[in-house]
């Protein structure tokens, strides 16, 4: 997880947490979406590091 995606994940937390203690919907929402976007990009973070792993141990040493 990079910092931007754990601060993002952050603040949707603290977004949803005032949308639930205002009664706030619309903030909940933006919250839970704030949060499943970061949990996208750890997902895409990892999948593009296995692919560079896959690609490092396909190539020779001198990176032929």
């Amino acid at each position: 997880m990079t910092d931007k995606n754990a601060m993002d994940k952050l603040k949707g937390k603290a977004k949803e947490a005032t949308g639930k203690l205002t009664g706030d919907r619309r903030k909940e929402a933006e919250g839970k979406g704030d949060q499943a976007k970061a949990k996208a990009n750890d997902a895409m973070d990892g999948a593009r590091d296995r692919a560079k792993g896959v690609k490092d141990s396909l190539t020779d040493d001198d990176g032929r």
